[in-house]
């Protein structure tokens, strides 16, 4: 998936995407944030979109949303505004492949849903890991590839297709494991039958 196919697609989705598959996912959004409040500290949300998950942040984190669209960092920007949202702090424009923040800079990192629809997933983990400090966390929901039935099937079927849908139907768990200065820690299926996973990544102290 090339990166104008992405802005393609999320132009597209924007006026929509509440409704839509922002519904679908709502359940893991709901848990990450739910994970999240239980700590303190920085949070940097990859790939914010609309910004459905921006309301339910507890009021003393310091929250920064990152996404590549416009159109859909408008709609954010929206619910920041009527909702008086003091918690966000900044709403960029920014290519996740390239973060301008420095090294060991958040205490928490969430992406929800954002992993398989961003071109190079493996580059964004590899950014995503340099930003978290030390013994910092990254919560992860997102669809993985099934291995066997039909829903495997009609995966693999979709894959070529990722640039017209703007997600890889078969993204496999192991493109966000391969991080050397990240553990797993936690991995739980997400309802609607369990199409979504919930991941908690931690960051080595001595990285």
């Amino acid at each position: 998936m090339d990166i104008k196919a992405v802005q393609t697609s999320y132009a597209r989705w924007a006026p929509i995407y509440d409704k839509t598959f922002g519904a679908v996912t709502n359940a893991g959004r709901r848990r990450a944030v739910g994970y999240i409040n239980d700590r303190v500290g920085k949070v940097l949300e990859v790939g914010v979109g609309t910004g459905l998950s921006l309301p339910h942040y507890k009021p003393d984190l310091h929250v920064t949303g990152i996404d590549f669209s416009d159109e859909m960092l408008g709609k954010a920007r929206e619910k920041v505004a009527e909702g008086q949202l003091d918690q966000v702090k900044e709403l960029r424009q920014m290519d996740a492949r390239a973060l301008d923040f420095p090294d060991n800079h958040f205490d928490m990192i969430a992406a929800m849903h954002v992993l398989s629809v961003v071109p190079d997933p493996e580059r964004v983990m590899a950014e995503i890991a340099r930003v978290c400090k030390p013994g910092g966390k990254v919560v992860i929901t997102n669809h993985f590839v099934r291995t066997q039935g039909v829903m495997a099937f009609i995966e693999r079927v979709s894959a070529p297709f990722a640039n017209t849908l703007g997600w890889h139907s078969d993204f496999a768990l192991e493109t966000v494991l391969q991080e050397d200065g990240l553990s797993l820690e936690t991995q739980k299926p997400l309802p609607p039958l369990g199409m979504m996973t919930f991941l908690v990544l931690k960051k080595s102290q001595s990285t």
